[in-house]
C-alpha cells in the first residue's frame, strides 16, 4: 500500500456539512418569531425540526457518521446521540486533527442544499430573515479558526438585489464562496443560463468568490415520491444516484447559457456530484456543441464546453474509485476531494459504507497517482479557490 496520503499532504476537504445546533435561528430571531422560524420540537422521542407548525425534518437523518444504524430504520433520534463533531466548532476542529484533514467547506441541512426550503416558511420577509440568521450562525461557528473551517453564503436567490447584498455582507465577514441554487426553474425562477442572475455572477467575480452548486439544490420534493411504490430506502438509493445528472444540467446550463463566457474568471464548483460522470459529458456538449451550430448562433463563445470547464469549472468526488481516477487522468486541474461528512454515505464506518476512514480511501484510491497530481487534487486547488493556506 502507498504511504498514507494525509500524512504527505496538507488535506482540504471541499464538501462536508453543519448539523445546525437547536438555536441556530432561535438565538437570532426575535422571540415573537420561534415558532415560526426552524426550531427543535422533541415529537414521539425525536428531535424534529419545526417552523410554523411544518416539519422540516430530524437532524438524525443527516448525522449519520459512525452511527450503527441503518437510515431511515434506525438514526440519532436526539442531538444526545449526535457527535458533538456535528454541531460544536471546537469538536469538529478537534476530529479534523484526528483525521488528518487541515481544513473543511461547509454547507447547511435544514434550508436544503441550494437554500430553497426557506421558501416554505409562512412569508417572503421571514425566508429572507432566517437566510441572514443562518449566515449570521455560520460566521460566529467558523470563527474558532476561519482558516480552517470555511464558510459558504446561503443566498436568498429569490430576489436578486437581497442576494447581492448578501453575498456583500458576508464576503466582508470572511465567507468564502457562494452557495446557490443549482436548478433555480424548480422554484418559478429562471435557468441559470438567464442574464437575469448576472448581477449576482459580476457580484462573485468582483469580490473573487467562486459559486457552489450543491447536489440535490434544487427542489428534490417530487424525486423523493415514491410512485413506482419501490419502497423508500430502493427510492433514496435511486434518487441519490441519479441526483448526479442535475448537476450535469446545471453545468450545461452555465455553459451554453454564456454564463462562463460573459464571467470569465468567475469559478464554478459541482458540489457532492462526483467526477466519473464529467469527461463523458463534457465530450457529448463538444459533439453536440459542434454539430448543433452553437457557433454560428453564438460567435461571441470562443470556447467549446471542455474548454471552458478546464478554465473555470471544478467538480467533487469522495468514494468513486475507477471513475475518480479516470476523471483526473483527463481532468487533474478540475477536480477536488471531499468526505461529505457527515452524511449516510460519508467515507466514515458505518452500517451504509465501507468499514474505511477517509484518510484509507484516499491512500487507497489515490495512492499511485503521481505527486504532482495528487497536491492539486488534496490541496492546491481548493486552497486556490478558497483563499486557503
Amino acid at each position: 500500500m502507498a504511504a498514507d496520503l494525509f500524512d504527505r499532504f496538507t488535506v482540504i476537504d471541499v464538501d462536508t456539512h453543519l448539523t445546525e445546533p437547536p438555536d441556530t435561528w432561535t438565538a437570532r430571531m426575535p422571540k415573537a418569531q420561534h415558532d415560526d422560524v426552524p426550531h427543535i420540537e422533541r415529537i414521539n422521542g425525536q428531535d424534529t425540526w419545526m417552523a410554523g407548525g411544518n416539519r422540516l425534518g430530524a437532524p438524525g437523518f443527516y448525522s449519520m457518521a459512525g452511527f450503527d444504524g441503518l437510515m431511515p430504520l434506525k438514526i440519532p433520534q436526539t442531538f444526545d446521540e449526535i457527535a458533538p463533531s456535528m454541531y460544536d466548532a471546537e469538536a469538529r476542529l478537534a476530529f479534523m486533527d484526528e483525521q488528518g484533514i487541515h481544513a473543511q467547506v461547509l454547507y447547511p441541512n435544514v434550508g436544503g442544499f441550494g437554500n430553497g426550503y426557506f421558501l416554505n416558511l409562512p412569508d417572503r420577509q421571514l425566508a429572507n430573515d432566517c437566510v441572514t440568521a443562518y449566515n449570521d450562525f455560520l460566521t460566529d461557528w467558523t470563527s474558532a479558526d476561519p482558516a480552517r473551517l470555511v464558510a459558504i453564503t446561503a443566498v436568498p436567490f429569490w430576489d436578486v438585489d437581497l442576494a447581492v447584498g448578501e453575498i456583500e455582507r458576508c464576503a466582508a465577514q470572511g465567507h468564502k464562496a457562494v452557495n446557490f441554487c443549482n436548478q433555480p426553474q424548480d422554484y418559478g425562477q429562471p435557468p441559470l443560463g438567464h442574464p437575469h442572475w448576472d448581477p449576482i455572477w459580476r457580484t462573485c467575480q468582483d469580490a473573487g468568490l467562486s459559486v457552489s452548486f450543491h447536489v440535490g439544490g434544487g427542489n428534490m420534493g417530487t424525486q423523493m415520491q415514491d410512485t413506482a411504490e419501490m419502497g423508500w430506502m430502493t427510492n433514496f438509493a435511486k434518487v441519490s444516484s441519479l441526483i448526479f445528472m442535475d448537476n450535469m444540467r446545471c453545468i450545461a446550463d452555465l455553459i451554453f447559457g454564456g454564463v462562463c463566457h460573459r464571467f470569465p474568471t468567475l469559478n464554478l464548483v459541482s458540489v457532492e456530484s462526483g467526477a466519473g460522470w464529467i469527461p463523458a459529458a463534457l465530450e457529448t456538449m463538444d459533439w453536440q456543441w459542434r454539430n448543433g451550430g452553437v457557433g454560428l448562433e453564438h460567435p461571441d463563445y470562443e470556447l467549446l464546453p471542455s474548454e471552458y470547464f478546464e478554465r473555470q469549472i471544478y467538480g467533487c468526488f469522495w468514494f468513486e474509485e475507477d471513475g475518480a481516477r479516470f476523471a483526473l487522468d483527463r481532468y487533474p486541474d478540475n477536480l477536488m476531494y471531499e468526505t461529505d461528512y457527515p452524511h449516510p454515505t460519508c467515507q466514515h464506518p458505518g452500517p451504509q459504507t465501507p468499514a474505511r476512514f477517509p484518510r484509507d480511501y484516499a491512500t487507497d484510491t489515490l495512492g499511485e497517482l503521481d505527486d504532482a497530481v495528487l497536491a492539486k487534487v488534496l490541496h492546491d486547488t481548493a486552497a486556490s479557490i478558497y483563499g486557503l493556506a
